[in-house]
């Protein structure tokens, strides 16, 4: 099991584990589709194996268990020994990881608006029960992120009265999340349920300094998940979670800030790589670039745009600065070795196959010693992602912001060479 051991005198009692909990599945076991814009290689199987051995994480909630071939799956695996369940909850793949079954979903407001929210179960039993509670709700339950035909407080409670931890997914994401394109304010949307919500996941295009300026947001949780639809981008996004075990109970502690257990340390990629962290424009492809909130395009003046998530944030907020709470995890930019420019997949190989697995590479290994195997360049666009000083374009519309290694065209960008 993947764990960090930081059990000292000055530290509660309990180990570190990383976690990424938004990983999607492609296809069952026997080629199902399970999820159409998710890899083929995203089987359940396939996503344990990746997390620990490759990306050294240590628990990973896949969000498309309330499928009934991926249900099989893990009955099947159960069945052969592969997988164990955890007392606590979860389930163990091989003594090396810790497996969350969850699912997605997306609701729809009578009002209008929609948005998608994580389900997590304990065990297959409420797992089960979930995915037939579901079912006369969704069209084809067979696929992920099916529009449920609820709205997202009927949602909330459904799973809840099947044992789920309850998550708004993505929440500042244009067109499909809680604030991005559904509500100012989470209150409006649950009413007095808001409060038996723990946590939110940020999204790729948010940092929890961003999030940081809701007033609403200072009692809950912040999650950073990769919301992975290859098994590469696994653990792009994560969280170093205290808890006495990998568990789904220990889980949900931490979420609750229970007894000792919390959140860490968020690692997220700088929001400036996400798909929608500026307005852009729907017309000409324009991203904004300047002051938000923009609501027209610079380029060619559209009305047509897709807000951003910084423009969305700040239109929103309740503060001109973030305003953490005294409980808020650190948020630390961490840029997946795919972002940076020169580590293809033979480069890749190489550092995993020398330092065992992403995390290593990203956290411990030398400047000197990934100079040694990959030449100085590389390796020094790898020291400084890890210090967040990578010029970075930013993303939106769908469109993934990027690292910058030519030097002219950053110049021409009015970013830093390197």
């Amino acid at each position: 099991m993947t764990s960090i051991d930081t059990n000292q005198d000055t530290q509660p009692a309990g180990e570190i584990f990383a976690c990424d909990l938004h990983v999607h599945i492609g296809r069952s076991s026997r080629d199902e589709v399970v999820k159409v814009t998710a890899a083929r290689s995203l089987t359940f199987e396939n996503i344990a194996r990746e997390c620990a051995v490759r990306k050294g994480i240590g628990v990973v909630g896949i969000v498309d268990c309330a499928s009934p071939a991926v249900i099989r799956d893990i009955e099947d695996l159960l069945d052969r020994g592969e997988m164990t369940p955890r007392e606590g909850g979860g389930l163990d793949y091989r003594g090396a990881v810790t497996v969350i079954p969850g699912a997605e979903f997306e609701t729809h407001e009578p009002g209008g608006g929609i948005s998608h929210h994580l389900s997590y179960f304990g065990d297959v039993e409420q797992l089960k029960a979930f995915s037939a509670a579901i079912s006369p709700h969704v069209t084809n339950l067979q696929l992920s992120s099916q529009q449920c035909g609820l709205p997202a407080r009927e949602l909330l409670k459904l799973a809840v009265g099947c044992g789920a931890i309850f998550v708004p997914a993505h929440a500042f994401t244009p067109h499909k999340s809680l604030y991005g394109s559904t509500a100012r304010r989470g209150a409006e949307l649950f009413g007095e349920d808001w409060e038996k919500i723990a946590a939110i996941e940020l999204g790729l295009s948010a940092d929890s300094h961003l999030a940081d300026r809701i007033g609403e947001l200072a009692d809950k949780t912040f999650l950073s998940n990769s919301d992975a639809h290859s098994l590469p981008k696994i653990a792009r996004e994560y969280q170093l979670v205290r808890m006495q075990a990998p568990t789904f109970e220990e889980l949900g502690k931490a979420l609750r800030r229970e007894d000792g257990r919390r959140i860490e340390v968020n690692y997220g990629v700088d929001p400036r790589l996400g798909k929608y962290h500026r307005t852009c424009c729907e017309d000409c492809s324009w991203i904004a670039r300047g002051e938000p909130v923009v609501k027209a395009c610079e380029q060619c003046g559209s009305m047509k745009v897709t807000m951003g998530v910084l423009d969305r944030i700040v239109e929103i907020a309740d503060y001109d600065e973030p305003q953490p709470p005294s409980h808020r995890a650190p948020y630390r930019y961490h840029m997946p070795l795919q972002f940076i420019p020169g580590v293809g997949s033979v480069t890749l190989n190489r550092l995993l196959n020398y330092f065992g697995t992403e995390m290593a590479v990203l956290h411990l290994a030398s400047e000197e010693e990934m100079a040694q195997l990959v030449g100085t360049r590389v390796a020094h666009r790898i020291a400084l992602a890890r210090e967040g000083e990578l010029p970075i374009i930013a993303g939106g519309g769908g469109r993934y912001g990027r690292a910058v290694s030519d030097a002219k065209y950053a110049l021409q960008m009015g970013l830093p060479g390197i």
